[in-house]
């Protein structure tokens, strides 16, 4: 089997999620954070034959890097990485224990949800700019009488630098504070779908890719106050 370069692309993406990665039967990924407060999913062209245990998703991907054409056969316990159209040179990876593995035991189900808006790539790619410049580890998405902004800055620092966008919304509130960690806008670049609920989870649904996340909202978030 050979992974194109939008699979591997997806598999970079998830370690930065979690190390570890176990790839179920069939051609849909799933990852989940340490923490438990991020989950995503996507489906990818390939169909991997069984599951497979990853520990160290990026020494795996390193391993993949030292071929120029990698092409990869299953086996029971381990997979061969070999160069494509030569006999030779093979990579022997071994699968992992399953128990250690961090993986969603089911998918998230949306709550009822209460704003909805268009994180365009421009705007994505704006924000992780404006929150390394300032050093913002928070993002807030708020709406005021003023309009509805997203701001990176730091929460606990009322003086602290900031960068704020104003985006256009659908929400039956006249204000909400809804609160993020940067780091854990772990998202492929591009534009997206996005829809919040009041309960305290958010939905990212890529709007290029199949691809999208459940993020965890921080517990001081607001709505309709």
């Amino acid at each position: 089997m050979k992974m194109n370069s939008e699979t591997l692309s997806v598999l970079k993406n998830f370690s930065a999620i979690n190390q570890n990665l176990m790839i179920k039967e069939g051609n849909t990924l799933t990852t989940m954070s340490a923490m438990k407060n991020i989950v995503a999913k996507a489906i990818v062209e390939e169909t991997f034959p069984q599951q497979v245990a990853i520990y160290d998703l990026n020494e795996f991907l390193s391993s993949t890097s030292l071929f120029k054409d990698p092409v990869i056969d299953f086996s029971e316990q381990h997979l061969t990485i070999k160069e494509e159209g030569s006999k030779g040179t093979k990579l022997k990876y071994f699968y992992s224990d399953p128990s250690v593995i961090t993986t969603p035991s089911k998918m998230i189900t949306m709550p009822s949800v209460d704003v909805t808006f268009e994180l365009t790539s421009e705007d994505l790619n704006q924000l992780k700019k404006a929150a390394s410049a300032v050093m913002a580890p928070d993002l807030v998405f708020e709406k005021t009488k003023e309009g509805s902004f997203l701001t990176v800055r730091d929460k606990k620092n009322d003086t602290a630098n900031s960068f704020s966008l104003e985006v256009k919304c659908t929400s039956e509130a006249k204000s909400f504070q809804f609160y993020f960690k940067v780091e854990n806008l772990q998202l492929l670049p591009g534009s997206y779908d996005v829809s919040i609920s009041s309960k305290n989870i958010s939905h990212f649904k890529s709007k290029t890719n199949n691809i999208e996340y459940w993020i965890a909202l921080e517990p001081e978030s607001t709505y309709g106050v």
